[in-house]
């Protein structure tokens, strides 16, 4: 197995989270309403802001600010998940197979085991983050406008007036831009 070594240095961190096996469950109603509530719950012991926000079918992509001095967000992912994982149970959501290895652990067939972080350095950086999960369904061919997609924070940052409701349209596509994370 190899080493992942994690950065634990900065307060606002961008994360890609994916189901096991790429399962398309996260968008269905159960799905958004189990993530939903585990987030609030987890925010409710170890708070964070939630900055920018995509969910997909099987993946997911947020940066998050943390509060001062506090960098454990691997804590905060493992309840999340766990906190999904039992919504998602008892509310009868499918499970997948399960390897051998995690049977010895206990462990369901609902998310990967790890997860992607990468330390937002400064604003430039943050800014390609949050552009990055916003243009995510289009780079995934799920919609020919970003404003199209119902699951993300772009709508959020369209009232703000970050971004206009053109922005990231299927003949803008910004491609080769956003290849640092793939």
């Amino acid at each position: 197995m190899g080493d992942y070594l994690r950065n634990y240095s900065g307060q606002t961190y961008f994360f890609t989270v994916v189901t096991q096996q790429r399962k398309p469950i996260l968008t269905t109603d159960l799905g958004r309403a189990c993530l939903r509530t585990a987030i609030q719950y987890v925010r409710q012991e170890l708070p964070f802001e939630v900055v920018a926000f995509v969910l997909l079918p099987d993946h997911l992509h947020t940066v998050w600010q943390l509060p001062d001095g506090d960098v454990d967000y691997s804590q905060r992912w493992q309840r999340i998940k766990a906190k999904f994982t039992t919504l998602w149970r008892e509310q009868g959501g499918p499970l997948g197979a399960r390897s051998e290895s995690r049977q010895k652990r206990g462990e369901q067939a609902v998310w990967q085991r790890r997860f992607f972080e990468h330390t937002c350095d400064d604003d430039t950086d943050l800014k390609r983050c949050v552009d990055y999960a916003h243009v995510n369904p289009l780079k995934h061919g799920l919609v020919e406008r970003v404003v199209d997609w119902p699951w993300s924070s772009f709508h959020r940052f369209v009232a703000a007036g970050e971004y206009s409701t053109d922005w990231g349209s299927a003949d803008v596509w910004y491609g080769d831009e956003f290849k640092y994370f793939e």
